[in-house]
Protein backbone atom coordinates (compact mmCIF):
# COMPACT_ATOMS: atom_id res chain seq x y z
CA UNK A 1 0.00 0.00 0.00
CA UNK A 2 1.15 3.57 -1.29
CA UNK A 3 0.06 6.62 -0.02
CA UNK A 4 0.32 10.15 -0.62
CA UNK A 5 0.48 12.79 2.50
CA UNK A 6 0.13 16.20 2.25
CA UNK A 7 0.74 18.76 4.75
CA UNK A 8 0.10 22.89 4.81
CA UNK A 9 -1.32 23.08 8.45
CA UNK A 10 0.88 26.66 8.82
CA UNK A 11 3.97 27.44 6.88
CA UNK A 12 5.92 24.60 5.88
CA UNK A 13 3.91 23.06 2.55
CA UNK A 14 4.71 19.37 2.04
CA UNK A 15 4.01 16.07 0.43
CA UNK A 16 5.48 12.37 1.38
CA UNK A 17 4.78 8.92 -0.61
CA UNK A 18 5.09 6.64 2.51
CA UNK A 19 4.34 2.91 2.32
CA UNK A 20 1.93 0.05 5.17
CA UNK A 21 5.48 -0.74 6.15
CA UNK A 22 6.21 3.02 7.33
CA UNK A 23 8.84 2.95 4.46
CA UNK A 24 9.17 6.19 3.09
CA UNK A 25 9.77 6.83 -0.29
CA UNK A 26 10.18 10.06 -0.82
CA UNK A 27 9.46 13.61 1.25
CA UNK A 28 9.82 17.11 0.21
CA UNK A 29 9.55 20.10 2.03
CA UNK A 30 9.36 23.87 0.76
CA UNK A 31 9.79 26.46 3.79
CA UNK A 32 8.42 29.38 3.73
CA UNK A 33 11.21 30.49 6.44
CA UNK A 34 12.00 34.01 4.03
CA UNK A 35 8.61 35.36 3.66
CA UNK A 36 7.76 35.53 7.27
CA UNK A 37 11.60 36.38 8.70
CA UNK A 38 10.48 40.40 8.47
CA UNK A 39 7.29 39.86 10.51
CA UNK A 40 9.08 37.91 12.73
CA UNK A 41 6.54 35.45 12.70
CA UNK A 42 3.78 34.04 9.93
CA UNK A 43 1.65 36.15 8.18
CA UNK A 44 -1.55 33.81 7.69
CA UNK A 45 -2.88 35.61 4.14
CA UNK A 46 1.12 35.42 3.09
CA UNK A 47 1.29 31.66 4.27
CA UNK A 48 -1.96 30.52 1.95
CA UNK A 49 -0.74 32.21 -0.93
CA UNK A 50 2.60 30.50 -0.82
CA UNK A 51 0.58 27.15 -0.58
CA UNK A 52 -1.35 27.87 -3.45
CA UNK A 53 1.80 28.42 -5.47
CA UNK A 54 3.91 26.10 -4.09
CA UNK A 55 1.27 23.06 -3.40
CA UNK A 56 1.11 21.30 -6.97
CA UNK A 57 5.12 21.51 -7.96
CA UNK A 58 5.86 20.21 -4.22
CA UNK A 59 3.25 16.79 -5.10
CA UNK A 60 4.95 16.79 -8.19
CA UNK A 61 8.50 16.35 -7.32
CA UNK A 62 7.28 14.21 -4.44
CA UNK A 63 6.02 11.74 -7.15
CA UNK A 64 9.15 11.98 -8.99
CA UNK A 65 11.81 11.15 -6.65
CA UNK A 66 9.09 7.88 -5.77
CA UNK A 67 9.14 6.81 -9.61
CA UNK A 68 5.73 7.07 -8.98
CA UNK A 69 2.38 8.17 -10.12
CA UNK A 70 -1.40 9.23 -9.21
CA UNK A 71 -2.73 6.38 -10.82
CA UNK A 72 -0.21 3.75 -8.86
CA UNK A 73 -1.36 5.34 -5.16
CA UNK A 74 -3.66 3.67 -2.88
CA UNK A 75 -5.25 6.82 -0.91
CA UNK A 76 -4.30 10.59 -0.63
CA UNK A 77 -4.11 11.73 3.13
CA UNK A 78 -4.20 15.44 3.85
CA UNK A 79 -3.81 17.26 7.15
CA UNK A 80 -6.99 18.88 7.81
CA UNK A 81 -6.83 19.92 11.47
CA UNK A 82 -5.77 22.08 13.37
CA UNK A 83 -3.92 25.20 11.94
CA UNK A 84 -4.40 27.79 9.60
CA UNK A 85 -7.72 27.71 8.24
CA UNK A 86 -6.79 29.21 4.83
CA UNK A 87 -3.47 26.91 4.47
CA UNK A 88 -5.16 24.13 5.49
CA UNK A 89 -7.85 24.82 2.89
CA UNK A 90 -4.94 24.85 0.35
CA UNK A 91 -3.98 21.63 1.15
CA UNK A 92 -7.64 20.04 1.54
CA UNK A 93 -8.61 21.35 -1.49
CA UNK A 94 -5.43 19.76 -3.50
CA UNK A 95 -6.25 16.35 -2.15
CA UNK A 96 -9.93 16.24 -2.86
CA UNK A 97 -9.47 17.16 -6.20
CA UNK A 98 -6.15 14.83 -6.88
CA UNK A 99 -8.83 11.89 -5.23
CA UNK A 100 -12.39 12.85 -7.73
CA UNK A 101 -9.56 13.24 -10.72
CA UNK A 102 -7.96 9.39 -10.31
CA UNK A 103 -10.96 7.85 -8.02
CA UNK A 104 -8.19 7.33 -5.09
CA UNK A 105 -9.67 7.05 -1.18
CA UNK A 106 -9.08 10.07 0.71
CA UNK A 107 -7.90 10.44 4.62
CA UNK A 108 -7.85 12.73 7.47
CA UNK A 109 -5.11 13.64 9.02
CA UNK A 110 -5.36 15.06 12.18
CA UNK A 111 -2.16 17.42 12.59
CA UNK A 112 -1.20 16.77 16.39
CA UNK A 113 -1.58 12.74 16.34
CA UNK A 114 0.66 13.36 13.67
CA UNK A 115 3.63 14.64 15.52
CA UNK A 116 3.13 12.15 18.16
CA UNK A 117 3.53 9.45 15.65
CA UNK A 118 6.48 10.39 14.34
CA UNK A 119 7.94 9.16 17.62
CA UNK A 120 6.39 5.90 16.23
CA UNK A 121 7.69 6.04 12.89
CA UNK A 122 11.41 6.58 14.08
CA UNK A 123 10.86 3.76 17.03
CA UNK A 124 10.03 0.92 13.93
CA UNK A 125 7.73 -0.21 16.81
CA UNK A 126 4.76 0.38 18.63
CA UNK A 127 4.76 3.10 21.29
CA UNK A 128 1.17 3.17 22.15
CA UNK A 129 -0.12 3.69 25.12
CA UNK A 130 2.13 6.54 25.78
CA UNK A 131 1.98 10.25 27.60
CA UNK A 132 2.40 12.61 24.21
CA UNK A 133 3.84 15.96 24.41
CA UNK A 134 3.45 18.04 21.71
CA UNK A 135 5.50 21.59 22.18
CA UNK A 136 5.71 23.79 18.89
CA UNK A 137 4.82 27.63 17.74
CA UNK A 138 1.09 26.66 17.87
CA UNK A 139 0.59 23.56 20.57
CA UNK A 140 1.90 23.44 23.89
CA UNK A 141 -0.50 19.84 25.02
CA UNK A 142 -0.40 16.64 27.04
CA UNK A 143 -2.13 13.91 25.95
CA UNK A 144 -2.69 10.64 27.36
CA UNK A 145 -2.33 8.70 23.93
CA UNK A 146 -4.68 5.16 24.43
CA UNK A 147 -3.63 4.41 20.13
CA UNK A 148 -2.36 6.64 17.55
CA UNK A 149 -6.00 7.58 16.75
CA UNK A 150 -7.37 7.76 20.69
CA UNK A 151 -6.28 10.97 22.01
CA UNK A 152 -7.49 11.95 25.88
CA UNK A 153 -6.04 15.37 26.97
CA UNK A 154 -4.58 15.95 30.08
CA UNK A 155 -3.40 19.54 29.87
CA UNK A 156 -2.38 22.24 27.12
CA UNK A 157 -1.44 26.06 27.61
CA UNK A 158 -3.80 28.54 28.47
CA UNK A 159 -1.94 31.13 26.59
CA UNK A 160 0.85 31.21 24.41
CA UNK A 161 2.25 28.58 23.34
CA UNK A 162 6.09 27.61 23.86
CA UNK A 163 7.32 27.82 20.34
CA UNK A 164 5.08 31.51 20.39
CA UNK A 165 7.06 32.73 23.22
CA UNK A 166 10.36 31.27 21.95
CA UNK A 167 10.02 33.63 19.01
CA UNK A 168 8.40 36.37 20.70
CA UNK A 169 11.69 36.78 23.35
CA UNK A 170 13.89 36.29 20.18
CA UNK A 171 12.40 39.78 19.05
CA UNK A 172 12.87 41.40 21.98
CA UNK A 173 16.48 40.45 21.67
CA UNK A 174 16.85 41.63 18.39
CA UNK A 175 17.10 38.16 17.11
CA UNK A 176 16.26 36.17 13.50
CA UNK A 177 13.40 34.67 12.87
CA UNK A 178 12.70 32.19 13.54
CA UNK A 179 13.11 32.51 17.26
CA UNK A 180 13.38 29.31 18.75
CA UNK A 181 16.62 28.21 17.24
CA UNK A 182 17.99 31.81 17.19
CA UNK A 183 17.62 31.68 21.19
CA UNK A 184 18.63 28.26 21.82
CA UNK A 185 22.04 29.16 19.70
CA UNK A 186 22.93 32.19 21.69
CA UNK A 187 22.08 30.57 24.93
CA UNK A 188 25.13 28.50 24.56
CA UNK A 189 27.68 30.98 25.62
CA UNK A 190 24.58 32.22 28.57
CA UNK A 191 24.32 32.10 32.38
CA UNK A 192 21.27 29.59 32.35
CA UNK A 193 21.18 31.11 36.49
CA UNK A 194 21.66 35.13 35.67
CA UNK A 195 17.83 35.80 35.68
CA UNK A 196 15.36 34.23 38.14
CA UNK A 197 12.45 33.81 35.17
CA UNK A 198 9.33 32.20 36.80
CA UNK A 199 8.07 28.65 36.01
CA UNK A 200 4.53 29.42 35.52
CA UNK A 201 2.39 26.36 36.88
CA UNK A 202 4.98 23.94 37.04
CA UNK A 203 4.38 23.79 41.56
CA UNK A 204 0.97 23.15 40.54
CA UNK A 205 0.56 19.69 40.62
CA UNK A 206 -3.32 20.21 40.51
CA UNK A 207 -3.09 20.30 37.25
CA UNK A 208 -1.42 19.48 33.56
CA UNK A 209 -1.95 23.13 31.97
CA UNK A 210 1.08 25.18 30.64
CA UNK A 211 1.12 29.46 31.02
CA UNK A 212 4.36 31.11 29.22
CA UNK A 213 2.29 34.52 28.84
CA UNK A 214 3.90 35.56 32.23
CA UNK A 215 7.24 34.02 31.48
CA UNK A 216 7.41 36.39 28.30
CA UNK A 217 6.64 39.73 30.30
CA UNK A 218 8.88 39.05 32.81
CA UNK A 219 11.39 38.84 30.04
CA UNK A 220 10.46 41.99 28.85
CA UNK A 221 10.36 44.22 31.76
CA UNK A 222 13.62 42.66 32.11
CA UNK A 223 15.11 43.74 29.43
CA UNK A 224 13.05 46.86 28.75
CA UNK A 225 10.91 47.96 31.82
CA UNK A 226 7.62 48.91 32.05
CA UNK A 227 5.88 51.13 29.05
CA UNK A 228 6.30 51.25 25.43
CA UNK A 229 9.55 50.53 23.64
CA UNK A 230 10.78 50.25 20.28
CA UNK A 231 12.88 46.86 21.04
CA UNK A 232 15.40 47.14 17.62
CA UNK A 233 16.93 50.45 19.70
CA UNK A 234 17.38 48.47 22.68
CA UNK A 235 21.74 48.73 23.26
CA UNK A 236 21.81 45.35 24.78
CA UNK A 237 25.77 43.64 25.69
CA UNK A 238 26.14 40.41 23.65
CA UNK A 239 26.59 38.55 26.99
CA UNK A 240 23.37 40.05 28.63
CA UNK A 241 21.24 38.93 25.19
CA UNK A 242 22.91 35.51 25.30
CA UNK A 243 22.13 35.43 29.74
CA UNK A 244 18.64 36.73 28.86
CA UNK A 245 18.26 33.79 26.00
CA UNK A 246 19.27 31.35 28.46
CA UNK A 247 17.72 31.93 31.10
CA UNK A 248 14.39 31.96 29.34
CA UNK A 249 15.07 28.47 27.67
CA UNK A 250 15.83 27.18 30.77
CA UNK A 251 12.20 28.44 32.30
CA UNK A 252 10.66 27.04 29.43
CA UNK A 253 12.44 23.02 29.51
CA UNK A 254 11.59 23.09 33.48
CA UNK A 255 7.73 23.76 32.95
CA UNK A 256 7.83 21.17 29.63
CA UNK A 257 9.80 18.56 31.68
CA UNK A 258 8.10 18.85 34.93
CA UNK A 259 4.43 18.74 33.44
CA UNK A 260 5.47 15.84 31.41
CA UNK A 261 7.13 13.62 33.94
CA UNK A 262 3.33 14.80 36.53
CA UNK A 263 2.06 13.31 33.70
CA UNK A 264 3.61 10.41 33.40
CA UNK A 265 2.84 10.06 37.05
CA UNK A 266 -0.65 10.54 37.01
CA UNK A 267 -1.49 8.44 34.38
CA UNK A 268 0.79 5.22 35.76
CA UNK A 269 2.04 5.04 31.94
CA UNK A 270 6.03 4.60 31.36
CA UNK A 271 6.20 5.67 27.85
CA UNK A 272 6.57 9.41 26.46
CA UNK A 273 6.67 10.67 23.40
CA UNK A 274 7.47 13.89 22.13
CA UNK A 275 6.86 15.93 19.09
CA UNK A 276 6.73 19.20 17.41
CA UNK A 277 8.95 22.18 16.53
CA UNK A 278 10.28 22.80 20.16
CA UNK A 279 11.44 19.13 20.94
CA UNK A 280 13.85 20.21 18.37
CA UNK A 281 15.56 22.20 21.09
CA UNK A 282 18.69 20.82 22.17
CA UNK A 283 18.54 21.30 25.55
CA UNK A 284 14.99 19.81 25.89
CA UNK A 285 16.03 17.03 24.49
CA UNK A 286 18.98 16.85 27.20
CA UNK A 287 16.52 17.44 30.00
CA UNK A 288 13.71 14.92 29.35
CA UNK A 289 16.36 12.05 28.57
CA UNK A 290 17.46 12.76 32.13
CA UNK A 291 14.65 12.97 33.86
CA UNK A 292 13.24 9.87 32.05
CA UNK A 293 15.96 7.96 32.78
CA UNK A 294 15.97 8.87 36.66
CA UNK A 295 11.84 7.70 36.48
CA UNK A 296 12.93 4.73 34.61
CA UNK A 297 10.22 6.11 31.80
CA UNK A 298 10.82 5.11 28.20
CA UNK A 299 11.65 8.08 25.92
CA UNK A 300 10.73 8.51 22.25
CA UNK A 301 11.21 12.09 20.08
CA UNK A 302 10.92 12.87 17.21
CA UNK A 303 14.22 12.87 15.12
CA UNK A 304 15.10 16.67 14.10
CA UNK A 305 13.82 16.28 10.68
CA UNK A 306 10.67 15.03 12.42
CA UNK A 307 10.36 17.79 14.67
CA UNK A 308 8.93 20.89 12.21
CA UNK A 309 6.34 19.83 10.15
CA UNK A 310 6.74 17.41 7.45
CA UNK A 311 4.47 15.40 5.28
CA UNK A 312 6.27 11.88 6.44
CA UNK A 313 4.31 11.62 9.96
CA UNK A 314 0.93 11.56 7.67
CA UNK A 315 1.94 8.13 7.75
CA UNK A 316 -0.74 8.18 10.71
CA UNK A 317 -2.94 7.69 7.54
CA UNK A 318 -2.10 3.85 7.38
CA UNK A 319 -3.31 3.69 10.80
CA UNK A 320 -6.90 5.19 9.40
CA UNK A 321 -7.25 3.00 6.70
CA UNK A 322 -6.54 0.04 8.32
CA UNK A 323 -9.10 0.88 10.83
CA UNK A 324 -11.27 1.59 7.33
CA UNK A 325 -11.74 5.12 8.07
CA UNK A 326 -11.55 7.17 4.80
CA UNK A 327 -13.60 10.44 4.03
CA UNK A 328 -15.76 11.49 1.36
CA UNK A 329 -15.79 15.12 -0.58
CA UNK A 330 -17.61 16.42 2.29
CA UNK A 331 -14.12 16.67 4.76
CA UNK A 332 -14.01 19.87 5.83
CA UNK A 333 -10.90 22.11 7.87
CA UNK A 334 -11.20 22.07 11.46
CA UNK A 335 -8.47 25.20 12.52
CA UNK A 336 -9.11 24.29 16.07
CA UNK A 337 -7.55 25.90 19.22
CA UNK A 338 -4.13 25.29 20.78
CA UNK A 339 -6.21 23.29 23.30
CA UNK A 340 -8.70 20.67 21.90
CA UNK A 341 -10.91 17.74 23.25
CA UNK A 342 -10.27 13.91 22.67
CA UNK A 343 -9.16 12.90 18.98
CA UNK A 344 -10.76 10.35 17.79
Amino acid sequence: MRILAIESTCDETAAAIVTDSFEVLSSVVASQEALHQEFKGVVPEIAARAHVQTILPVIDETLKRAGLTLSELDAIAVANEPGLAGSLLVGVVAAKALCVAHNIPLVAVNHLQAHIFACRLAAQKDVFPCVGLIASGGHSNLYCCHSPLDFEPLGGTIDDAAGEAFDKVATMLNLPYPGGPAISKVAENGDPRAFAFPRPLLKDATNLDFSFSGLKTAVRYQVAGQGQVDFSELNLSDQTVADVAASFQAAVVDCLVGKSLLALKRTGLGVLCVGGGVAANHLLRKRLQQACTEVAAELHIAPLALCTDNAVMGAIAIERLQSGLTEDLSLDINPGLRRIGRMT
